[in-house]
């Protein structure tokens, strides 16, 4: 059975995919994840957001741990 990971959702991206909350399975990094998720919702590909894994935004390609808290956030303005 494979590992499930929990996703929430923020903002304009939870409008775009209609939830702030997903179940998807465990992809082992996050460029596996984003891609599985441009799949899942074809919609995501028109929206600037940020993978963000146990609160630390992701730069480039890492690891994902066994449940981890998973967000994706969308564009932060302000200053």
């Amino acid at each position: 059975m494979p590992n499930t990971i929990h996703l929430k959702a923020f903002g304009m991206v939870a409008e775009k995919i209609g939830t702030d909350e997903v179940e998807m399975d465990h992809s082992g990094n996050s460029s596996e994840l984003l891609d599985a998720l441009l799949v899942k919702f074809p919609e995501l590909k028109t929206v600037k957001f940020t993978l963000a894994v146990n609160k630390k935004i992701v730069n480039g390609n890492q690891e994902i741990p066994e449940n981890a808290e998973i967000a994706l956030l969308p564009p932060f303005s302000g200053g």
